[in-house]
C-alpha cells in the first residue's frame, strides 16, 4: 500500500494542477514582479521532484535542462506552459516509480548521494516537496487573481474523499 505521505503528495500535485485549469499559455508566461511566472513555477516543481525522487532516489536525470533553468536561484524566464507541463508530467511519472517503494523505514533514513550519506532524511525531503507545492499553488492563485482571472478553484479541494487522513 502507498505510504500516507505519498498519498498527500499526490493530492497536493492534483491541487497544484487544478489551479492551472483554464490558464492560457500567454497568461502563464506573464511575470508580476518580483514573482516568477506560473509556467516557470511548473518547471521549478518538476526540477524539485527530479532532484529528490529521480536523481537522489533513482540515480537518473531525465531532463538536464531542469537543473539549469529551474533550480533554486536560477534566473527568471518565461517558458512555454505546454512544454513545462510535459516536463512536469514526465518527471512526476518517473518520481512515482520511486515513491511507490517508500516505506516508513525509508523515510527515516538518510539520503545517500554519490556514495556518501547526506544530512538529509527522506521524510524531510518528501515533506519539503509537499510544502513547496502548496507555496507555489498559493502564489499561482495570487498571480491569476492579479491577472483578473475569476472563478478560480477554492483551496483546499476535496481532501476528505481524495486524500483523507490515513495512519501508517
Amino acid at each position: 500500500m502507498t505510504h500516507p505521505l505519498v498519498d498527500q503528495l499526490r493530492f497536493t500535485r492534483s491541487e497544484f494542477n487544478r489551479c492551472l485549469k483554464g490558464l492560457s499559455p500567454e497568461d502563464a508566461a506573464k511575470r508580476l514582479l518580483p514573482m516568477n511566472c506560473i509556467s516557470w513555477n511548473v518547471g521549478h516543481l518538476a526540477w524539485h521532484e527530479q532532484r529528490y525522487f529521480v536523481t537522489y532516489g533513482q540515480g537518473e536525470i531525465l531532463k538536464p535542462e531542469l537543473n539549469d533553468l529551474f533550480a533554486y536561484g536560477a534566473p527568471a524566464s518565461t517558458p512555454d506552459l505546454d512544454e513545462m507541463l510535459k516536463a512536469w508530467k514526465k518527471t512526476t511519472k518517473a518520481a512515482d516509480a520511486f515513491l511507490d517503494t517508500i516505506t516508513t523505514e525509508k523515510l527515516k533514513s538518510f539520503v545517500v548521494k554519490n556514495g556518501k550519506t547526506t544530512k538529509f532524511i527522506w521524510g524531510n525531503l518528501l515533506q519539503r516537496v509537499i510544502y513547496h507545492y502548496w507555496y507555489h499553488t498559493g502564489e499561482n492563485a495570487a498571480i491569476r487573481q492579479n491577472l483578473g482571472h475569476t472563478d478560480l478553484p477554492q483551496f483546499v479541494g476535496d481532501i476528505d474523499s481524495q486524500a483523507p487522513f490515513r495512519a501508517e
